[in-house]
């Protein structure tokens, strides 16, 4: 079922994107109703299937991080110094 809904966009905005919708033959209903789709449906993909990285979440410490830049400032100040 359709919902009739009012949004407040800029014209310059609509103006522009009601061209864009003439162009790929599409209402701007439709384009707006396909974006908020992806948009929801894209949003309920993250919660259901997070990332590699996501995962990765709080396996390193800040202590491991401080560690490991202060080794690489050591390494880079002997390398470069030292010549």
């Amino acid at each position: 079922m359709n919902t009739k809904l009012t949004l407040s966009i800029e014209e310059e905005i609509i103006i522009k994107a009601k061209a864009f919708a003439k162009e790929n033959g599409k209402s701007l209903s439709q384009l707006i109703e396909n974006y908020l789709s992806v948009l929801v449906n894209h949003s309920a993909q993250l919660v259901e299937e997070p990332s590699v990285l996501y995962s990765l979440k709080g396996s390193f410490k800040d202590k491991d991080l401080v560690e490991y830049k202060q080794q690489l400032k050591d390494v880079l100040e002997k390398k470069y110094l030292n010549e």
